[in-house]
């Protein structure tokens, strides 16, 4: 997070209180990054909001830019802008789709977190982070290369986030439920596979300074875990990663970012490996 140079800010102009506005004053406050404002529209003019909240903006001592455009789609659009700034992140207030439009289109949100290469702050919630818990969710049962660099980079981040909004860092990780049949007998039993997990948190545990009372190792399916245990702390931030599926796979089955987005009550934050960030970069960058 403390990296983050340039923040790209998606501005509804129909909804005046921006959430997501205020969420990236939040952070570049702290992280001194820049902030380019972002309004997806063709039909109408908003020259005139921009300029006004750049003008406001400039006044409390941030660095903005400001910008409107249309390219095909709301996803196509920001992620067009966010390759041409260089954006480490992009912060955009989530309105829940009609579970009917749901069910005939993907949602837009969902298109972004699929192929967005960079971080994703989708923000649901005017709850302040100050004080508040911050929820890291990660799946150490995944130990290749690409899940220990996505799940030391989502605990990095829940850990800047904490410290920012001086907030507590949890982490939970969902475990599958025993198989007797399972051929490695660590699986047959519900405390062998909670021993195996917390030993596979040791490390980041120790770097973080995340003990016990904090790291919540839970059987059952990761997409009712998290928002359960997000709702149970009141996290203001949940923080996941994605596997970016796409296609009809994707289309069908959803990723847990995806799937967990609406039933979480909290802003989330969704990271992607580094290999699959660089693979929707070449794709972005396509003419």
């Amino acid at each position: 997070m403390q990296a983050i140079r340039s923040i790209l800010v998606v501005i509804e102009p129909e909804h005046s209180e921006s959430l997501a506005l205020k969420r990236a004053k939040l952070i570049a406050g702290v992280t001194g990054a820049h902030l380019h404002l972002l309004v997806c529209d063709k039909k109408h003019e908003h020259s005139a909001l921009l300029s006004l909240l750049k003008a406001g903006l400039q006044e409390d001592g941030y660095g903005v830019t400001t910008e409107q455009a249309w390219n095909d789609s709301l996803h196509d659009t920001i992620i067009e802008v966010q390759q041409a700034e260089g954006c480490g992140l992009v912060i955009k207030q989530h309105f829940p789709d009609s579970p009917l439009k749901k069910a005939l289109l993907t949602p837009a949100d969902w298109k972004l977190l699929r192929y967005c290469p960079a971080a994703v702050l989708l923000v649901k919630t005017a709850t302040p982070w100050a004080g508040g818990v911050i929820l890291a969710a990660i799946d150490v049962g995944n130990s290749d290369e690409d899940h220990r660099t996505l799940h030391n980079a989502i605990i990095d981040h829940g850990f800047d986030i904490a410290h920012l909004a001086k907030a507590q860092l949890h982490v939970i990780s969902a475990h599958p439920s025993p198989m007797l049949s399972a051929a490695d007998p660590t699986f047959q039993l519900r405390e062998t596979i909670e021993a195996r997990y917390r030993e596979q948190c040791r490390a980041f545990q120790a770097e973080f300074d995340v003990d016990d009372k904090h790291l919540h190792i839970e059987e059952g399916p990761a997409d009712v875990l998290i928002p359960h245990l997000a709702h149970t702390l009141r996290a203001a931030v949940t923080i996941i990663g994605t596997v970016g599926r796409t296609g009809i796979t994707g289309a069908l089955i959803g990723n847990t970012a995806e799937v967990v987005l609406d039933a979480l009550e909290s802003d989330v934050l969704v990271l992607k490996p580094q290999t699959l960030m660089d693979h929707l970069e070449e794709l972005a960058t396509q003419p």
